[in-house]
């Protein structure tokens, strides 16, 4: 693996969520995220795409969503993202924050540390770590983790830190495989989870739909895609997300990876003490404001610190 191509870690992780109101209360309120851009998923413009973060909104503390009013649950299982991991100063007490609130809160070991877990109304599983604040990492639930583990380490730049059991009360127990992305940037690690036997996965509200690596620029982004065609992998082309530019393909075991890169950044369509306030829409949408507001359901931002 060439240093070249290591990516810093993770950029954002996106899940597919129910109402959009209980969404953004959750994050912004009972997680204490910041609302960093308000649009729609440019592929389906009568869909919110809320971006959550810390203040500026910097690769490494994001979390998106899809949030569907009326969407289906789904069920975390094999060939998907699962938990996401968050690190906080203050796990603990916002651990208990949360518990006060009534949300399920389980304190369990993962390699050593202590570490919460709940999850989001719509039933997304979360993690709290001790830590610097942002994304720490997520869970990618595998039947056979090898083939994206040699991915991550060989290209990605990640390093095979070691298996343990998993988590005894799991419906299907299994094992726990944690690689993690020297540096000090946020996002940095990832657990491939091999549970042989549980309930396959099914996609809905509550789950992860992607999730972004880093790419520097440009540059960086295409010797990946040229990385990634060399194993036979083949990434889309270029797609431009207005605060990044991003490609996506299916890793060996079936999880949708995109890779992004960190210009512009979400400050270039707003104040940078104003992120999130308003709609903001692609040039390609912008001639039906009028006509997508009408659809997309009311939204109080409020609660948006």
């Amino acid at each position: 693996m060439s240093d070249t191509l290591a990516v810093a870690g993770l950029h954002h992780v996106t899940a597919i969520a129910g109402d959009p109101q209980r969404n953004l209360d959750f994050y912004c309120q009972a997680l204490g995220q910041h609302l960093v851009k308000t649009t729609v998923n440019f592929d389906d413009p009568g869909v919110y795409h809320l971006y959550f973060g810390d203040a500026q909104g910097n690769p490494g503390t994001i979390y998106t969503s899809f949030p569907f009013p009326n969407a289906r649950a789904g069920r975390v299982g094999a060939g998907m993202a699962s938990t996401i991991v968050y690190g906080l100063p203050d796990a603990r007490a916002r651990a208990k924050s949360l518990a006060d609130q009534g949300v399920p809160v389980q304190q369990v070991m993962r390699f050593g540390a202590a570490t919460w877990a709940f999850a989001d109304p719509d039933g997304q599983p979360l993690e709290l770590a001790e830590g610097p604040g942002g994304l720490q990492g997520v869970t990618l639930w595998l039947d056979d983790p090898e083939p994206t583990a040699q991915l991550l380490t060989q290209v990605f730049g990640y390093v095979d830190t070691g298996t343990e059991p998993d988590t005894p009360e799991a419906e299907a127990p299994g094992q726990r495989r944690r690689l993690v992305r020297p540096g000090t940037a946020a996002g940095r690690m990832i657990d491939l989870l091999q549970r042989p036997g549980a309930a396959p996965a099914r996609s809905g509200a509550g789950t992860v739909h992607h999730i972004a690596f880093r790419a520097r620029d440009r540059a960086h982004q295409d010797a990946l895609a040229q990385a990634l065609v060399a194993r036979g992998l083949y990434p889309t082309d270029r797609k431009d997300r207005s605060y990044f530019e991003s490609i996506y393909f299916r890793e060996p075991g079936g999880v949708l990876f995109e890779i992004a890169t960190d210009a512009p950044g979400f400050a270039t369509d707003e104040a940078p003490d104003a992120l999130g306030r308003q709609l903001k829409l692609p040039p390609q949408h912008e001639p039906l404001r009028d006509r997508i507001k009408a659809v997309l359901p009311p939204l109080n931002l409020a609660s948006a610190p």
